[in-house]
């Protein structure tokens, strides 16, 4: 039997990974996204366990050291990062898991995971990225300010990811994001594990 896939999806704040993540998993089955681990605060409307793990800095500090993530990363002054267990055990559950982490955390878990597929979400501009930050009344000017430098390194990286999508028109870049998943699932190799006694029947009824 074959593993899950694992999906590794980046984007510059602002760009709508998490809006396409959400709609795709309720038009395509069967995918789950790890929820990450994180040093920061929750913001208004999240929920520990749901949209991440709200950890103290000694907690994170001692997974780190106990090689418990997959991934990890510092972005803004907080700590970020993927429990290995976690993603291992899903995938083994022949779980599709997405993984919704920035190029720092996708270049180490494609060194561990080289098979996974990564894709960039791309905004249609940066003044389009500046007007959707800043209409979510969330940051104030100076973290604003913040991101769009980051955004500018993030995007910097679109040559390490497989996939590029430019979120434009949101139904669109939803269109492919699906067509992405739906197209790693068909691949040979994914495919003739549970073909096989099909694909045995007509090559014996060949011979």
């Amino acid at each position: 039997m074959t593993s899950g896939i694992l999906f590794i999806i980046s984007a510059p704040s602002g760009a709508g990974k998490t809006s396409l993540v959400t709609s795709l998993r309720r038009c395509v089955n069967g995918l789950v996204v790890s929820i990450s681990h994180t040093t920061r605060s929750p913001r208004p409307g999240e929920t520990d366990e749901q949209d991440y793990f709200f950890v103290d800095r000694e907690d994170f500090k001692k997974m780190i050291a106990e090689d418990g993530f997959l991934e990890f990363a510092e972005v803004f002054g907080h700590s970020y990062g993927t429990a290995e267990k976690t993603v291992t055990k899903a995938l083994k559950d022949q779980c599709d898991v997405i993984l919704e982490i920035d190029w720092q955390g996708a270049e180490q878990v494609l060194k561990k995971i080289p098979d996974a597929v990564s894709i960039f979400i791309i905004p249609p501009s940066l003044i389009e990225l500046e007007q959707r930050l800043k209409g979510r009344a969330q940051d104030s000017d100076e973290v604003i300010k913040g991101r769009m430098s980051n955004a500018l390194a993030e995007i910097s990286h679109f040559g390490e990811y497989e996939f590029l999508i430019v979120n434009d028109d949101f139904d669109q870049a939803l269109e492919q994001l699906k067509n992405i998943v739906l197209a790693s699932r068909l691949k040979r190799q994914r495919q003739i594990p549970r073909l096989q006694p099909l694909l045995d029947d007509f090559l014996v009824r060949n011979k």
